[in-house]
């Protein structure tokens, strides 16, 4: 039988708002995929971004338009020169790699060789705020070995002493979405470090970054809106200290195995992000979390309701997801 495809704009609440530099949202809005052979059934999820010019509606479009050509036998392996990197690719090649695992009877880190995965400590990310109520978040939230705290350019030396003022033992990295400049960095730097601050992702905007290359870098650089495919590492080398890798922005789990192999290779510390998303989401990405030295697959702590099945995270604790779900 063909395998027949289906495309689902869903959306899930968010408890309460999740805000970065960029803006605010109440809702994860992601693409669900779902492919059946008519006895087994697999599905994938990925979650638009404006920043890179994908919307819902433009995602959905991009994969219904590939029905047919599913039908008639595209597969996974024909998906990556048939759509370039991002969001809509992820849904399709991660339901790809389920669909497989499910007629093989077998979990994805199997069908790739690799060793049973561990389980992962995962970051808790930090919504944009005051000062006050970040450090009252932080408070909440200090049992949590690692945080992520989302900056905005203004005011950021006030979040991070709040922040560590609310959770003295955590370790902590921050995001600046692209805010920086040069001299804040080098400002900032050195009083981040004091704070326990472990690195920074993607200070200066992407396309803009070339500063870094010269930059005595005290304070670990990680790329993430620099960094999308495994075709971006070498424009990234002496530069960045570290590489984000998302399905989202790869396209998928495929490229993402690639992307780790080259990083490693090319000496890049490991993350591993994703967009806010359900489980579904996660899944797939904590495959490549088993090299990462960051992990940061929060997504579904920070919504008022995930997907049956769902991870079963324990605190900051990641267990391998259930076959039910994905893989």
């Amino acid at each position: 039988m063909p395998i027949q495809m289906t495309v689902t704009p869903e959306s899930f609440p968010i408890a309460g708002s999740f805000t970065i530099s960029r803006g605010s949202k109440t809702e994860a809005k992601v693409v669900t995929v779902r492919l059946t052979d008519g006895v087994h059934v697999g599905q994938g999820e990925c979650v638009p971004y404006a920043r890179y010019g994908e919307t819902v509606e433009s995602v959905v479009e991009v994969l219904t338009a590939l029905v047919p050509e599913v039908a008639q036998g595209l597969d996974r392996v024909g998906l990556q020169n048939r759509l370039k990197p991002g969001a809509a690719r992820n849904a399709l090649d991660c339901a790809f790699w389920d669909l497989e695992a499910k007629r093989a009877g077998l979990p994805v880190w199997q069908l790739l060789k690799l060793q049973e995965p561990n389980s992962l400590s995962v970051t808790y990310t930090l919504s944009l705020g005051t000062p006050a109520s970040m450090q009252a978040a932080a408070e909440k939230e200090a049992h949590r070995p690692l945080l992520k705290v989302k900056l905005g350019g203004e005011g950021d030396v006030e979040r991070i002493r709040a922040v560590r003022a609310g959770a003295p033992n955590s370790a902590i990295i921050v995001d600046a979405n692209e805010g920086w400049s040069l001299e804040q960095y080098k400002a900032l730097a050195p009083v981040f470090l004091d704070l326990g601050v472990k690195l920074v992702e993607q200070p200066f905007p992407a396309g803009d970054d070339e500063a870094l290359r010269g930059l005595d870098r005290v304070l670990p650089v990680c790329a993430d809106e620099s960094c999308h495919d495994t075709a971006s590492l070498a424009s990234l080398r002496g530069k960045y200290d570290a590489v984000n890798i998302k399905l989202d922005k790869t396209g998928g789990l495929t490229e993402a195995l690639l992307m780790r192999d080259a990083a490693v290779e090319a000496g890049f510390e490991i993350m591993v992000g994703c967009m806010v998303g359900t489980s579904l989401a996660m899944a797939p990405a904590f495959l490549i979390g088993q090299w990462a030295a960051f992990v940061d697959l929060d997504g579904p702590l920070l919504l008022a309701r995930d997907r049956e099945p769902a991870i079963a995270y324990d605190g900051a604790v990641m267990p391998l997801p259930p076959r039910g779900l994905w893989g």
